[in-house]
């Protein structure tokens, strides 16, 4: 039985990485998508490959750092009917030793990490208090729960992601809103390719040696497969964690445990 059927989802970063294989498994439950992204043909591609299998989606392209923008988008995307989904999970990551980070850098960081995740769900609130029901989820990481090197920025945004999941969880239960985080260790998406050659050019070391040396550290000796944090956001999603709130989800391997 298709867990999120009849239900609208907004997606940001919805066109490649960990965005798209959580627009694949929603479609596969059943949910309507609304998918944004900042470059509209790359955006395009994936809402075609989408409706190709049959799923209904649309794209919403612009730049979720443009508190303006944002507000139009979400008022088109709600045009169509209620959102009842938002995942946030546009974001970027830039390696550099604390002292190295230029302030456009550092604010590009948070920028694109915090303000979006602002402005998207305060657009979204208004219609998901009006029917007093909603799931949020943030993509955040397990960067928002300890401190590691040469990613100050990137630690910085993620944590303040987890900090927004927990008292937005607090503050929208009495509307029937549920907001829970995700915080997957290095998942293995484009995104990790620029991770390893930020870390590699801040440390001196080669991009395979920063890979063994990451895939080591964990119990479990690999990166994680975006599938995976897709497969625990439909749970997040759906009714069946209708008494989940609040929550910041690690999927590290057990390398955290917090």
């Amino acid at each position: 039985m298709a867990r999120l059927a009849g239900k609208r989802a907004l997606i940001t970063g919805g066109s490649r990485g960990i965005g798209k294989a959580i627009a694949q498994a929603f479609a596969r439950e059943g949910a309507t998508l609304a998918l944004n992204a900042r470059n509209p043909e790359g955006l395009q591609h994936t809402v075609d490959e989408l409706t190709s299998s049959g799923a209904s989606a649309a794209a919403f392209a612009c730049d979720v750092t443009d508190r303006d923008a944002v507000f139009a988008m979400v008022e088109q995307v709600s045009a169509a009917g209620p959102i009842d989904i938002l995942v946030n999970n546009a974001g970027i990551h830039i390696a550099r030793p604390f002292s190295d980070y230029t302030f456009d850098e550092f604010s590009a960081v948070i920028e694109a990490n915090v303000y979006s995740v602002f402005h998207v769900t305060q657009a979204v609130l208004e219609g998901m208090k009006a029917q007093q029901s909603g799931a949020i989820v943030n993509i955040a990481s397990t960067a928002g729960k300890w401190g590691s090197r040469n990613q100050s920025a990137y630690n910085a945004s993620k944590h303040a992601v987890v900090g927004i999941t927990r008292c937005l969880g607090l503050e929208m239960s009495a509307h029937g809103i549920r907001t829970n985080a995700i915080c997957p260790w290095v998942v293995d998406t484009d995104m990790a390719d620029g991770f390893i050659k930020g870390h590699a050019e801040a440390t001196g070391m080669s991009a395979e040696e920063i890979t063994n040396a990451f895939t080591a550290s964990v119990p479990i000796k690999r990166f994680v497969k975006p599938e995976e944090v897709a497969d625990l956001a439909v749970y997040l999603a759906s009714e069946e964690s209708g008494f989940v709130n609040a929550q910041a989800w690690s999927m590290d391997a057990g390398y955290t445990m917090i």
